[in-house]
């Protein structure tokens, strides 16, 4: 990949792994603490549609063109290791893959799939909701730091 396409490719990095971590920082500061306020089969309820809207192109598309994105530059920066910015490029592409993607498809998605199941009135799904919004947060505060990691090693990485 010439010079000018990998920092063409390492902009677009910064820019997807900062909106993602906007994203999850959201999550983690406000929005899932407001979920978690309401009564159970509300906080399910409305978890349930956002779980929904998010698989929607806007969001996949920059969380699932980010992902794609990090193993590209970590592949061709293994491969070709420059001079300049090569440990940083790493760094960027391990922190989104294995803090954010990873931690995605492990932790975050299956309660997304179990509640899915449940009927959000439910007496299974009020009880199973202060644990998802403990978990699910928990594993949301990694990807929103892991996120969050990656743009300035990323920017480091186009500016060294």
């Amino acid at each position: 990949m010439g010079e000018g396409a990998n920092a063409v490719l390492t902009a677009l990095g910064v820019l997807g792994t900062g909106l993602v971590a906007g994203v999850f920082c959201a999550f983690s500061t406000f929005v899932m603490r407001g979920l978690a306020a309401l009564p159970p089969a509300r906080g399910v309820a409305a978890m349930q549609a956002v779980n929904v809207a998010a698989l929607r192109p806007p969001f996949m598309t920059v969380f699932l063109g980010t992902t794609v994105l990090s193993a590209v530059l970590t592949v061709v920066t293994l491969v070709t290791w420059p001079d300049e910015g090569a440990v940083a490029s790493v760094v960027g592409g391990a922190l989104f893959l294995c803090g954010s993607f990873g931690p995605t498809v492990a932790a975050n998605i299956p309660r997304n799939e179990r509640l899915a199941r449940l009927d959000a009135g439910g007496a299974e799904a009020a009880a199973y909701w202060p644990e998802y919004v403990r978990g699910w947060t928990r594993w949301n505060h990694v990807r929103a730091v892991a996120s969050a990691g990656a743009a300035p090693a990323y920017l480091l990485a186009l500016t060294a």
